[in-house]
């Protein structure tokens, strides 16, 4: 079963890699791959363990479970709330309190104040997000599909800069952070130039290769709800942000978890837009509050990483990462520049979760202990 293990999670890995050709949606098979890596690790727990008859599996397991399920169960509720927190933005058009600022039509200075935006906009809110939010945002700036795919790269790249390098930025950025691997303000610091710096050289080059105007696209005027008062608008947004960026400070003050954070600020958030909504006609502002923006909210992303998570936890209990932490160890005699490279290069062609949650379980804090370069280079390259 312990040869079992490694099986099923390749299989798994493999499903998700090729979701689209598959036509198989990644969180059914990050869930089962989860599910079936310790169902395979009990089968075989009297080998795999060491232990002795089913009630000292069982018990072993439960214990293991309930251990992984606390850190696995405050990453999840930690993306949970900041989700709800942007869509809730999203839903009040908050981000326009930008956008709607941008009047240029040079190109080479609209990359710069899009990318630029990007950059900061990742490290508050996910890059994920960030990237759809702004996808949304070039669609109204720019007609040209050529250039709308042009700047859609750049978009892109400044995303994932930015998000490595902020605590509540990138997903794995925010696994190191609640997992203890890194503090909030060494990653800030460490982090940061290198971050802007794989943004800047493509930046520089496109700026001297890409002049010119960019054509705007005709403006539409379909609304489908009512127009929300630039007030309420700029409230959630600018509330919205400074719930975000409140999170590591609360940490730091209370030494709670991250998510009870970001937990605190949205049920200020949500507190606020029922305030602001008691009194409006539900059929035309149900939209705008957290109840009808939780059916937004990507859940099956949030139930990928449950799965995938849990089956990198089973690959830990079984001693799988530590036999593969060992070989990487002896294969480039300890070199976390090299060990890290593999990592990122990776992580362009697969998903980078499972990655930095493989890194998390092989290596502990007695190897690299809390903000190493080995946890830097991790948020920065994967």
């Amino acid at each position: 079963m312990y040869i079992a293990m490694i099986i099923i999670f390749v299989i798994g890995y493999a499903a998700i890699a090729l979701e689209h050709p598959l036509k198989i949606d990644k969180s059914a098979s990050a869930l089962l791959t989860g599910v079936l890596v310790w169902t395979a690790l009990v089968i075989g727990g009297d080998a795999i363990l060491g232990a002795k008859g089913i009630q000292d599996i069982t018990h072993h397991i439960d214990h293991e479970i309930l251990h992984h399920l606390s850190e696995i169960g405050s990453i999840l509720f930690f993306l949970l709330g900041a989700m709800t927190i942007v869509e809730l933005i999203d839903a009040h058009e908050g981000f326009r309190v930008v956008t709607d600022r941008i009047k240029t039509t040079d190109r080479v200075k609209l990359m710069w104040i899009l990318t630029i935006l990007t950059f900061f906009f990742s490290a508050a809110l996910d890059n994920l997000t960030t990237s759809i939010v702004m996808a949304a945002v070039l669609k109204k700036l720019i007609k040209d599909k050529k250039d709308l795919w042009f700047f859609a790269g750049m978009i892109i790249i400044a995303a994932n800069a930015g998000g490595a390098w902020s605590p509540i930025g990138d997903v794995t950025t925010i696994m190191l952070w609640i997992g203890g691997q890194l503090t909030a303000g060494n990653v800030i610091v460490e982090v940061f130039l290198p971050s802007l710096a794989a943004l800047l050289a493509p930046l520089i080059f496109v700026s001297f290769t890409y002049r010119g105007n960019i054509e705007r696209p005709e403006e539409e005027f379909q609304r489908t709800h009512e127009p929300i008062p630039n007030w309420e608008r700029n409230l959630v947004f600018f509330l919205g942000v400074s719930m975000l960026l409140f999170v590591p400070i609360f940490k730091t003050v209370t030494h709670l978890p991250p998510f009870m954070g970001i937990l605190l600020g949205l049920g200020v958030l949500w507190l606020v837009t029922e305030i602001l909504h008691r009194t409006k006609n539900k059929h035309h502002y149900h939209h705008l509050t957290v109840v009808g923006t939780l059916r937004e909210v990507d859940v099956p992303s949030v139930l990928f990483f449950l799965g995938i998570l849990l089956a990198v936890a089973g690959l830990q209990t079984a001693g799988h990462l530590e036999q593969l932490a060992t070989a990487l160890d002896n294969t480039f005699d300890g070199n976390i520049y090299i060990v890290n490279m593999l990592i990122g290069i990776l992580s362009a062609i697969v998903d980078n979760v499972p990655l930095v949650a493989g890194a998390m379980g092989m290596y502990d804090f007695s190897t690299y202990p809390v903000d190493d370069t080995f946890w830097e280079l991790l948020a920065y390259c994967a």
